[in-house]
Order: structure tokens, then C-alpha cells, then sequence
């Protein structure tokens, strides 16, 4: 078997899945589920070297050998998809959840869900905004790959009017409470007629809760926290909640960015 991308260790990681070994074998396009079930019962398929003649016997994406009288039965290859989604607050940015809390996954239809699209890093639970979605692995690893420093764009509403400097301090790079060291942000503050504050924030870092630590660091109360823009790819007027494919000149932007060439994509 051929070594695992970083998608794949990504995807099994976070939730590997298992199929009935006839459902594998028809979705290979080998037989029929009937078909299946005789090959299976009469000895003719192996996983991981080993006779199995119980089509219900459990196979492990990703991971497990599935050979049909010495030949071996791979999946048929997804296209490469890559979507945007808005997301809301109270969704959370994983696979699946063991609080049993809604997911990404929850907002795309039956088809999307199939295809296992990744989630490309996190926004946390209480922050909405843009959100890229992908089984291309080598995107997704070299957008969360610190090395990269790919730039994102938030709106972060405060409660309070925020210093010239508190700007400063974001603008030099700061130290967290917790000991992390902050590369420096680009940051703009729009004061508000209520005197709450927007700021526009540009981060290439990418730590963890990064925007929140800091805001709680200088005093400031977040009210609501948006992300526009993950490198070229802008949040635009997608409703919340919603999604939709990258146009083909999107898709083009976002490989050039990271370096890579496009290629044709899937589009609805």
C-alpha cells in the first residue's frame, strides 16, 4: 500500500472509518453487493494477508489491504474539491464531536459528507466567518503549516475603545500570559458610535485562540469574532450558514499562493 498523505493521517486521525467488506468491494466496482457476498463466502478475498469470508467483516479506510484473488481492490480516487463555508457560532471545527455538539460536517449535504472534506485548521466555538473545506491534502497541510505563514483577516468587535497603545503592543508582537511569544499583528481600529470598537486584525501565526488571548491580555472584551479571509479567498456575501465550491479562478489564486499549480477541480 502506498505511504498516507497528510490528509489521510489528518482524516484518520480525527475519525477513521470502517465499512462492511461487500460495501467495499462494490464501491471498488468489482461486483454487485450479491457478488460480493459470494467472493467473500468462497474464499476469494484477503485483508491484510488473511482469508476473511464474512462480508460484514469491518474494513478500515486508508489502512487495511483488500486483495481479491491476488489482485488488489483500491477505491475509486475523489475528485479534488475545495469549498468555502460560513460558518456560525455553536458549530464546532471537527469531524465529529464526543460532546455531541453540531459540526461543519452537519451544515453539508449527504454527497460533501461523502467525500470526507477536511476542515482547513479551526475557528473556535463562540467565532464565526470564513472557512475553507478540502480533501487536497497538500493545500490543507501547507495552509496550516506554520512554516507558511499564510495570512488571515478577522473582524473582532470589542466592547471598549481601544488605546493607541494597546495598538502598539499588537502591532511590535506581544507575550501572552501563558508565555507565547506573538509575531506582530496587523491590526486597525474603527471606533463606533456606541463607543465600541472594530478592529481588522491580519494574523500569519495561527496560534491557538490567538485572537481572544490577546484581547484578554489588554483588557478588551470581545463581542464578535469574524474571519474574512484566509490568504486570497475572501468570505464575500456567502449567507451564514451556507457554502459554495471555489470558482475556478479562485482555486488557481490559492494554489498560487502556497506555490502549488491548479488543476481542474470539481464544480457543482
Amino acid at each position: 500500500m502506498t505511504s498516507l498523505s497528510y490528509l489521510e493521517h489528518y482524516t484518520l486521525k480525527m475519525a477513521p472509518t470502517k465499512i462492511r467488506l461487500n460495501h467495499y468491494l462494490a464501491k471498488a466496482g468489482l461486483t454487485s453487493r450479491r457478488g460480493a457476498d459470494a467472493l467473500v463466502f468462497a474464499g476469494h478475498v484477503h485483508v491484510n494477508g488473511e482469508v476473511i469470508k464474512e462480508p460484514g467483516f469491518r474494513v478500515t479506510l486508508g489502512l487495511d489491504n483488500v486483495f481479491c484473488d491476488g489482485q488488489a481492490v483500491e477505491l475509486p480516487k475523489e475528485p479534488l474539491r475545495y469549498i468555502m463555508l460560513h460558518k456560525p457560532i455553536h458549530i464546532v471545527c471537527t469531524m465529529h464531536d464526543p460532546q455531541k455538539r453540531k459540526t461543519v460536517q452537519d451544515l453539508l449535504p449527504p454527497e460533501l459528507r461523502a467525500q470526507r472534506l477536511v476542515p482547513v485548521g479551526r475557528l473556535d466555538y463562540m467565532s464565526e466567518g470564513l472557512l475553507l473545506l478540502t480533501n487536497d491534502g497538500e493545500v490543507t497541510w501547507r495552509l496550516t503549516h506554520p512554516r507558511f505563514e499564510h495570512p488571515k483577516e478577522y473582524e473582532v468587535l470589542v466592547r471598549e475603545p481601544v488605546l493607541e497603545k494597546a495598538l502598539r503592543i499588537m502591532r511590535q508582537g506581544m507575550r501572552l500570559t501563558e508565555g507565547e511569544v506573538l509575531e506582530p499583528v496587523q491590526v486597525q481600529a474603527q471606533p463606533q458610535k456606541n463607543g465600541q470598537t472594530m478592529l481588522r486584525m491580519i494574523l500569519v501565526q495561527g496560534m491557538n485562540r490567538q485572537i481572544r488571548r490577546m484581547c484578554r491580555d489588554l483588557g478588551l472584551t470581545i463581542l464578535k469574532l469574524r474571519r474574512i479571509r484566509v490568504g486570497p479567498i475572501t468570505l464575500g456575501n456567502l449567507k451564514l450558514g451556507t457554502w459554495r465550491d471555489l470558482d475556478k479562478k479562485e482555486v488557481a489564486l490559492l494554489k498560487a499562493s502556497l506555490g502549488l499549480k491548479s488543476a481542474d477541480t470539481k464544480k457543482t
